[in-house]
């Protein structure tokens, strides 16, 4: 795993790290950050906010694919997700389907186990193209 040691993982984790700190998290007590790089070299970040009504909780990677479209949109090429204790973490279901829409089979995922390309994050994935007629 020497891979996820050298840039541009080592500069992503800290951004998780960072935003993690900002996270609104007083519900669970699970702050989450993530961090992601754009195929134009911006780098995009997210954090938790929780909600008193939980079916309305943003995770961290719902707000750094809005900061993503936001700043103008692009491809994710490299990701990665964090808890508050600074532990790389994998992504829920539903954040592995805003990440495929965004970045697609070929982004880089920092997890657990490693780095792994998103078409093995989510094999099988919905994507734009299952929707052509």
């Amino acid at each position: 795993m020497a891979e996820v040691d050298q840039a541009p993982w080592t500069d992503l984790r800290a951004a998780a790290i960072e935003v993690a700190k900002r996270a609104y998290a007083p519900y669970s007590g699970f702050p989450v950050g993530a961090a992601a790089l754009v195929d134009d070299g911006r780098v995009v970040v997210g954090c938790n906010v929780e909600n008193a009504g939980y079916g309305v909780t943003l995770c961290a990677e719902c707000g750094l694919v809005s900061s993503l479209v936001a700043g103008g949109a692009g491809r994710l090429t490299h990701f990665v997700c964090v808890n508050g204790d600074d532990d790389v973490i994998m992504p829920c279901g539903r954040c592995r389907q805003l990440l495929w829409e965004h970045g697609g089979a070929a982004l880089l995922v920092w997890t657990p186990a490693g780095v792994l390309p998103m078409d093995q994050v989510l094999p099988q994935a919905f994507g734009p193209e299952a929707l052509e007629r």
